[in-house]
């Protein structure tokens, strides 16, 4: 008896059928649940694992661009003349940018 090995066998087609039937039968979601899950992990954001909020303030100190620097046009980070490449109108370029 001839077997063809290329045709599924009963047991996976029967599988594949069911899974594709339930696929069919499966419920997608409806917008506004979509629209309601994603505000409320907007409303989770603000919160920590934990889920409390935490209420401390950041001090940072800013020191003011001294003399004897510039901030590059290009990076836009605060660098030393030495690293001046180049100047255009008004603007300096840093090595790094210009290289």
């Amino acid at each position: 008896m001839a077997t063809d090995y290329d045709e599924l066998r009963t047991d996976v087609k029967e599988s594949q059928d069911s899974s594709l039937e339930a696929l069919k039968s499966a419920k997608a979601p409806d917008a506004k649940s979509v629209v309601l899950e994603l505000d409320e992990a907007d409303v989770l954001d603000g919160l920590t694992p934990g889920g409390e909020f935490i209420s401390e303030e950041l001090t940072v100190q800013v020191i003011p661009q001294a003399s004897d620097e510039f901030t590059c046009y290009s990076c836009f980070l605060v660098r030393h003349r030495s690293q001046k490449v180049r100047e255009k109108d008004g603007h300096g370029y840093c090595v790094e940018c210009e290289g």
